[in-house]
């Protein structure tokens, strides 16, 4: 039977490895910018300039599609809006590969 630190490391790059301490333990102390897309939308500043209190925008996403998580401005994955109590949260359901792949 192989031993511990001989086990090949999980799919998931930032999982830690078996036997070690983790890809990332040196930077885990870091501080980043996560951002959560819901969508976008593209107006000219005319348009902004008449929103009144209350107006509604529609974004580029649709209802149920996936949110997108960004860590400093790159796409780490995808997840799915849910409501933790009286706090908005995201599901991650997808992590995308170094390569940006899923």
């Amino acid at each position: 039977m192989a031993d511990e630190s001989s086990v090949a490391p999980p799919d998931n790059p930032f999982a830690p490895r078996a036997g070690g301490i983790g890809a990332f333990a040196l930077l885990k102390d870091v501080e980043v910018e996560l951002t959560l897309e819901i969508g976008r939308k593209r107006m000219k500043i005319d348009e902004i300039l008449r929103l009144s209190t209350g107006a509604t925008l529609e974004l580029s996403k649709a209802a149920g599609e996936p949110i997108d998580i960004y860590v400093n401005g790159q796409l780490l994955g995808r997840g799915e809006a849910v409501v933790v109590g009286d706090r908005y949260g995201v599901r991650i359901t997808e992590l995308l590969s170094p390569e940006g792949n899923p």
